[in-house]
């Protein structure tokens, strides 16, 4: 199917062979960059699926989240923990981008590696995805869980949070399910996303007020804990991702899904703060108190593209990301950040285009000059960035950093706001001709 995204891939494939037909090529307009990056962040896409499938053309397939082809001064290697590991974020977001760029053949791979995954867990039959596996090709049919065997202790080492469940990889990976099964519908997309918003909805929904759903289980399968806070950003990954489900289903809409999506919307407008016009994080542990200070670049800009019914004020939100994450011509995680985060100016990006109809040269500029040698694009320019955040509940401190490593999910996000592919709504965003505010009538 063609969709109409792929115009922007094809037209950034004419610029970039003219630019090389005229050796010195005139600067180009922001509209050009764009379409230049879309091309170029598609086939880094492509080039991951190639890689990872090791000549496998046709199985199920996980994409490695991290790629490194070369040290790079001041960044450390990359973590045993983290080869050949694929994130379930990351590679929703591959297969969603792969749509956008035209090769639907691939997306369907990392959709179908998503449906043996929720169908074929090594211990739970309760309709969850694990958090990550191991990248490759599923020629048995079978998901394997992530880990390495460490020769110095002589023992198979894993990862907690890796085969842990959180709540917003669970509705990101129905996410991909919907816009895949919406180019090319099958019974498995629609029952995995089924059995992925019940397990939300039976095992993490907390209706203690704020009523929402807590952010997962985590810990090793013997042992897993609640996480009792709740995510503004897993609210809106939910709120789409259901409200999608319910309007989809043959037959006539899911009750029981769009209720979930009333709930998951009901709770991202409390934590809309008219008087600082932005978003909370979410709560505390307690899953009640608000947690009011510290701020995620992800949670401000996400609910501002996915625009559900009621949003049009949140879109005052934008001016409280320029000033509290912007850094140089991108965007940085936290509030008032160390570093530019390549995924989250990505996504600021495709809310701008969303929203003001354009978004300026100079951060397209800064997304394309984070190109790796492999065709990924580096998770951020700087060594190193800090998000203030711990990675689980027995981490000592905010251990969640950023390396300048080549990440899926950074190519990812930059694919869809080059190409314009919403992923919360699976409709594609162009450029305005004329730079100005969208209307927004919801």
């Amino acid at each position: 199917m063609d969709h109409p995204a792929s115009h922007f891939v094809r037209r950034a494939a004419l610029l970039a062979a003219a630019a090389l037909a005229l050796g010195a090529a005139p600067k180009m307009t922001a509209g050009e960059v764009q379409h230049t990056l879309a091309q170029q962040s598609c086939d880094g896409l492509r080039r991951a699926v190639a890689n990872d499938a090791r000549g496998d053309t046709a199985s199920p397939l996980w994409l490695a989240s991290y790629r490194t082809e070369r040290q790079i001064d001041g960044v450390p290697e990359l973590a045993p923990s983290l080869a050949n590991v694929a994130f379930v974020y990351d590679n929703a977001l591959a297969g969603i981008a792969l749509l956008a760029c035209g090769d639907t053949a691939s997306a369907q791979r990392i959709a179908d590696a998503v449906a043996l995954a929720v169908a074929s867990d090594p211990l739970y039959t309760d309709g969850r995805i694990r958090n990550a596996y191991r990248a490759g090709p599923l020629a048995d049919g079978k998901p394997v869980l992530p880990g390495y065997w460490d020769t110095g202790k002589n023992q198979w080492m894993a990862d907690a949070y890796q085969v842990s469940t959180a709540t917003g990889n669970v509705a990101w990976a129905a996410l991909l399910l919907l816009n895949v099964n919406q180019v090319a519908p099958s019974p498995r997309y629609t029952d995995a996303t089924a059995k992925l918003l019940a397990w939300t909805e039976q095992r993490t929904r907390a209706t203690i007020d704020p009523d929402g759903y807590q952010g997962g289980w985590y810990g090793w399968d013997n042992a897993q804990t609640a996480q009792t806070w709740k995510s503004t950003e897993h609210h809106i990954d939910i709120a789409m991702a259901a409200a999608w489900a319910a309007r989809a289903q043959e037959g006539g809409a899911r009750p029981e899904q769009a209720r979930q999506a009333a709930v998951a919307l009901a709770f991202l407008s409390r934590m809309w703060s008219a008087q600082e016009q932005r978003f909370f994080i979410g709560t505390k542990t307690d899953g009640s108190t608000l947690a009011t200070t510290g701020s995620g670049l992800d949670a401000q800009l996400w609910p501002l593209l996915a625009a559900p019914p009621g949003s049009c004020a949140w879109r005052a939100g934008l001016a409280w990301v320029e000033r509290n994450h912007r850094f140089g011509d991108g965007y940085g995680f936290s509030q008032q950040p160390d570093g530019i985060w390549t995924e989250g100016s990505a996504q600021a990006a495709a809310t701008l285009v969303a929203v003001k109809g354009a978004a300026p040269e100079a951060l397209w500029q800064l997304l394309a000059a984070q190109r790796a040698d492999n065709g990924l694009y580096y998770a951020t320019p700087s060594p190193r960035i800090s998000t203030g955040l711990a990675i689980g509940p027995d981490s000592v401190g905010a251990d969640f950093f950023y390396y300048r490593w080549p990440h899926l999910g950074a190519t990812a996000w930059i694919a869809l706001a080059a190409t314009g592919w919403n992923p919360f709504t699976g409709t594609v965003v162009t450029a305005a001709a004329a730079s100005g505010e969208k209307p927004c009538s919801n």
